[in-house]
Formats: C-alpha cells, sequence, structure tokens
C-alpha cells in the first residue's frame, strides 16, 4: 500500500512538473473559448495566415479540412487566405522559409504550432500574446513576461500598439487620507495601434479560439459521441439490470 501511494505521488508530481514547464504557472489572464463560433474561428484564421504562418507552419492541418470546418468558401479561402505561390488546396498548412534560415535569424527555427494549444493550453496562447513589452536588450528589441527572453518579434504590434512594463500606480482612500498605492510593473500599451485595447483583446481571443480548434479538429465530434456513447451504454445497462432480474427469479424459485 505504501508503494503504491508512492508511486501515485510520483505520477502527480510529474504531471504537475509537466503542467508547469508546458505553461501550467501562473498566467495573467484566462479566456473563453467557444469551438461552436465559426465566426470567431473565421477571423482566428485569417490572422494566423496573415501575420503567423510566415514563421511559424502548422503542417499537420490541410488548408481544405480548415476551410470545410470554418465555413470557409474552397475558392474564397484559397484566393485570400493561402499565400504561398502554387499552394493547392489539399495541402497542408506549410510556409516558404527555410528551415535553416529560420534557424540563423532567430537562433531556433520557430516550431510548428499545429499541436502548440494542446501543449501549452489556450490560457497560456491568450496570455503570452498579450504579454509582449519593449526591451531594447534583446535582438528584437522585445521581451514577454510570460515566455522571458521570447525569441521571436512583437509581431502583432501594428495592430496593439507598443506596449511598455510600467509601474502602476492606484490612488486609494487610507485612514481619511489619499495615498498613492503600487499596483506594481505592468503593461502599458500607447495607444499607437490600429486597434483599440477591447479590439485587440478580440483578435487575440479569437486566435487562440483557431489554434485550440487546429489542435483537435475532431473535438466538437469527439465530445458529441462521447455523450451518445454514454447514452448508448446506459440504455444497455438498464436492460442488463432488468435481465439479470429475470434470470435471478429462476434461479431463486
Amino acid at each position: 500500500m505504501k508503494k503504491f501511494i508512492k508511486t501515485l505521488g510520483l505520477l502527480v508530481g510529474l504531471v504537475s512538473t509537466s503542467a508547469f514547464s508546458a505553461g501550467g504557472g501562473h498566467l495573467p489572464y484566462t479566456v473563453d473559448i467557444d469551438l461552436t463560433d465559426k465566426a470567431s474561428l473565421q477571423n482566428g484564421a485569417k490572422t494566423f495566415m496573415n501575420y503567423c504562418l510566415g514563421c511559424h507552419q502548422m503542417q499537420y492541418q490541410r488548408y481544405e479540412r480548415t476551410f470545410n470546418d470554418l465555413g470557409i468558401p474552397l475558392d474564397l479561402g484559397l484566393e485570400h487566405l493561402v499565400f504561398t505561390k502554387g499552394t493547392k488546396i489539399g495541402e497542408h498548412i506549410k510556409n516558404a522559409m527555410p528551415a535553416d534560415d529560420a534557424k540563423k535569424w532567430f537562433g531556433a527555427t520557430p516550431p510548428d504550432l499545429t499541436l502548440e494549444a494542446r501543449l501549452r493550453g489556450p490560457d497560456w496562447i491568450y496570455s503570452y500574446l498579450k504579454s509582449f513589452y519593449v526591451d531594447p536588450s534583446r535582438p528584437f528589441n522585445v521581451n514577454n513576461t510570460v515566455f522571458k527572453d521570447v525569441g521571436m518579434p512583437h509581431v502583432l504590434q501594428e495592430l496593439q500598439g507598443v506596449p511598455t512594463k510600467q509601474e502602476v500606480f492606484e490612488e486609494r482612500l487610507i485612514d481619511g487620507e489619499m495615498k498613492r498605492i503600487s499596483l506594481g510593473e505592468q503593461i502599458v500599451v500607447d495607444g499607437s495601434g490600429e486597434l483599440s485595447e477591447d479590439e485587440y483583446d478580440v483578435v487575440v481571443r479569437d486566435l487562440t479560439n483557431f489554434m485550440v480548434y487546429i489542435g483537435e479538429p475532431m473535438i466538437l465530434e469527439r465530445e458529441s459521441m462521447g455523450w451518445k456513447a454514454m447514452l448508448y451504454s446506459f440504455i444497455f445497462f438498464v436492460f442488463a439490470v432488468l435481465l439479470k432480474k429475470e434470470y435471478w427469479r429462476d434461479i431463486k424459485k
């Protein structure tokens, strides 16, 4: 029994460690995901294709499957969301960046993002996209509070504006006297972006939503099938109980 408890404790520790390393530690933001919201998924796909695909691939997902699932006509998707010349609708979502060159430019080849949402979780992705700030010491002049010393530029900066990490204060009434209280360092945006703060939050939420879909395109179908399987099992469980009672009625006699 003691050995079992120790083994169970070890497994729990390993799972906790893995979750933290994958982004399961403290995160500044949470996000509500709705995979039934086709408009959100379409907007997320547009954002990914325009701002992320230049460096990050989704090589385990096909354009055709994506457009069909999201309700995007194939001809419009091919015209407006596929930017690599000669790409066919049935091909995987890849870019034209040579891996060797990418490694030289960024220090490491940008990771494939097909399963990133399953690895990190939606809250991590959403928080990461909202946590860039100016850092002149970094090669791309930005850093990230969720992913320290990040090796990529803030590709959504033109939408968000220039984010800086500043100490934020708040006036509070304490003992009948107004005092200036520090709320700690927070990311403050200068307002130069194309979008307002609320609009940027929607874009990041939609992009996160899209990445969650890409991580498991059949998730809604799987969940629906799971409920049907449970209902099927319950119905036959009832029949099995009734049949058992019928058998035992003869045996007791």
